[in-house]
């Protein structure tokens, strides 16, 4: 008890809640953001052929949890564009990501190490945004606890949702890519996360709303941070969701954990695929045009 008195969690906590996102978090949301819309088949070729498509797909790439959670809560889909300093900050990431000379913005941003932080600090963002979500739907509707947790879920991972449309915006239409579907990661924790949050807005969890974000963030950060590095397409919730799958439905998960970490099409990591597969075809195609 005197370790934890001199470490002031619950202070530390309250601070880290209160913690403005805007502008260094956001920026690194967009950054990481829009470095997987780039990592897509043909998005390079879509910004050269069609800016205006590419920048449509930029801004549902990162302001597409806030479209879905408004349609869904009847609020107008182009409430947030309202916001000009982050449609500004997000198109200015865009622009150096795709056209910047050189590519010299997207390798610093993608070097490994940089990654990591951008990763970690996107995943302070996407908290955030889930917990914002639950209690925006628990001032709406308060006792539904199903809404509360839905739209927790696509504040959380509403990019992902959205994907199908924004491969129609690139002009591509892979419905196996469904991530309803194939539950990467990401949007399995954001339910998971959307859960947590909602017991807490009912005071059904024995945990303060501070503290809750603070575990929560710890726990994204740490998880999406090992995956990055070890380039890993995995999930934490692996044994745990084959486990209860067979106790409840007599059957393992069905298909391969190993291939859900983000939205993409085949049994291969999505993660992989967009980091690594998606640009070393890339780069193959440019060295075979040299």
């Amino acid at each position: 008890m005197d370790v934890l008195a001199v470490l002031n969690l619950s202070d530390i906590a309250q601070y880290f809640s209160k913690m403005a996102m805007f502008p260094v978090f956001d920026l690194a949301y967009y950054i990481v953001s829009i470095l997987y819309l780039k990592y897509e088949p043909g998005s390079v070729e879509v910004s050269r052929r069609s800016p205006v498509a590419s920048w449509l797909c930029a801004m549902l790439y990162c302001f597409g949890s806030y479209i879905l959670a408004d349609i869904m809560l009847g609020d107008s889909p182009v409430d947030y564009f309202h916001n000009n300093s982050h449609i500004l900050l997000a198109s200015a990431v865009w622009y150096l990501i795709f056209f910047c000379p050189l590519n010299l913005f997207y390798k610093c941003v993608a070097f490994l190490p940089v990654k990591l932080v951008l990763v970690a600090m996107k995943e302070v963002v996407r908290t955030r945004k889930i917990a914002a979500g639950v209690h925006h739907a628990h001032h709406a509707y308060h006792h539904g606890w199903f809404i509360m947790v839905i739209t927790g879920y696509v504040k959380g991972s509403g990019v992902a949702l959205m994907s199908n449309f924004e491969q129609l915006l690139r002009g591509v239409w892979r419905p196996e890519t469904n991530e309803i579907m194939n539950m990467s990661f990401p949007t399995k924790a954001s339910l998971y996360g959307a859960i947590l949050f909602t017991l807490q807005e009912s005071h059904l969890l024995p945990l303060s709303k501070s503290m809750l974000i603070c575990l929560f963030t710890l726990f994204m950060a740490t998880s999406k941070v090992v995956l990055t590095a070890r380039h890993s397409h995995g999930s934490p919730f692996a044994l745990i969701e084959s486990w209860m799958c067979h106790l409840l439905f007599g059957s393992p998960l069905g298909g391969s954990e190993d291939s859900h970490d983000h939205h993409h099409a085949a049994p291969v990591s999505p993660t992989k695929t967009k980091e690594e597969l998606n640009e070393g075809t890339r780069k193959r195609k440019a060295k075979k045009a040299e």
